[in-house]
């Protein structure tokens, strides 16, 4: 579980030193969350081959951030808390630029066209040009930027962790429109990324409910409850969406902490099917299977047209999985104690292993054609080719 916010105070610690405290505070017979011990793979078919490896700065420093990992034709981007962003070579490692910009990054980066994004602790927008890092412009937000800026064109979409969202000029950083929403006094330390699609905004929200705002003005086209709280005790009505959203060919994969997965219509909001699964990490697509890790660690393969369930992998409970990446026909998720676990798509069982260190793998892996990045919270990045097992 992830460390939680108070409205007006900011808990800065990573979610896997806070889990157990969380849960065993919270009830009078806490739960049992021993993670799993891995045991050895039955059968090894693929053999994860680390390629590069470099330092990106000092990493998140014990900050849970929205970091990100860009890739471009151009380059691979990376950034750390202590301000400092990099363009490195994807398929060496080698660093074209190197910038600091004396501000603590906490998000992104992201792209849009020439510039590289980034959002600090103190709720600034950077953007920095791509070809040698040199800085275009700041501009100031209302609240810490955890979730990454959204580049679409001459605009760029900002979403703070107070609740509120705004466009920014790209080519200036002036603000062009803002939207706000009360976030609920409780929630978890975390946002997902605002979705642009045409001429709209998608954003998943803390209350538990999706918006849609129109790109151009910020005004509202339609909102939808995706969950709804339930308990008596307020850590049992968090209902944050800080997964991803994740655009399918039938509409939006939305997934909350309320313990709702739902499939929406991109014109409405109804929802074409709903299932039971409690996320706060993120869904990725692997052909016609929707794959998602739950709050326990469960990873889960579900039909993407109907929700049905596929197969479950239980082998890595409780182990504080990344969001999963799709790579070379595998599932992988990264866990916090720096294991890349490699699940097989037909059947979910493990197939091949690695470890990339003792750190937790909590950011989102990012897939190249012939690598897979992974980035630590101590800033240890790592690029891994797929190779068969013996």
């Amino acid at each position: 579980m992830r460390a939680l916010t108070w409205a007006g105070t900011a808990r800065f610690a990573l979610a896997v030193s806070l889990s157990v405290l969380v849960f065993s505070g919270c009830s009078s017979k806490p739960k049992t969350r021993q993670p799993v011990k891995l045991t050895s793979i039955e059968q090894v078919q693929v053999r994860p081959d680390e390629t590069w490896s470099r330092s990106i700065g000092s990493g998140s420093e014990g900050y849970y951030g929205g970091y990100r990992l860009a890739l471009g034709d151009d380059a691979l981007f990376a950034a750390a808390l202590d301000g400092r962003i990099y363009a490195l070579n994807p398929k060496t490692g080698a660093v074209i630029w190197r910038a600091k910009t004396r501000a603590r990054v906490i998000s992104g980066p992201s792209l849009n066209g020439d510039q590289v994004l980034v959002g600090t602790l103190e709720g600034k927008v950077i953007a920095l040009k791509r070809s040698d890092g040199t800085q275009i412009w700041q501009a100031d937000g209302p609240s810490e930027l955890l979730a990454p800026p959204v580049g679409a064109g001459n605009l760029i979409v900002v979403k703070a962790v107070d609740g509120r969202a705004y466009g920014l000029d790209a080519a200036t950083g002036e603000r062009k429109w803002g939207f706000d929403r009360n976030e609920p006094s409780l929630t978890l330390r975390g946002e997902s990324t605002p979705l642009v699609l045409g001429s709209r905004v998608y954003m998943g929200l803390d209350n538990g409910k999706m918006t849609v705002l129109n790109l151009g003005d910020g005004s509202p086209v339609w909102e939808q409850t995706i969950s709804v709280p339930t308990g008596r005790a307020d850590l049992d009505r968090i209902n944050d969406i800080d997964a991803d959203l994740l655009q399918g060919n039938d509409g939006i994969f939305v997934v909350t902490y309320g313990g709702d997965l739902a499939l929406v219509d991109l014109n409405t909001g109804d929802s074409r099917w709903r299932r039971g699964v409690k996320s706060y990490t993120g869904m990725a697509l692997a052909g016609d299977k929707l794959i998602v890790t739950d709050d326990d660690g469960v990873v889960w393969a579900l039909d993407a047209s109907t929700g049905a369930a596929a197969w479950k992998q239980q082998g890595l409970k409780y182990r504080h999985l990344s969001p999963p990446a799709v790579f070379k026909g595998y599932a992988v998720v990264g866990d916090y104690k720096g294991y890349l676990h490699w699940l097989s798509l037909s059947d979910g069982k493990i197939v091949g292993r690695t470890r990339m260190g003792s750190a937790p793998i909590v950011s989102p892996m990012t897939v190249g054609e012939d690598l897979l990045y992974v980035m630590n919270v101590k800033g240890d990045l790592r690029a891994f080719a797929a190779r068969p097992g013996k």
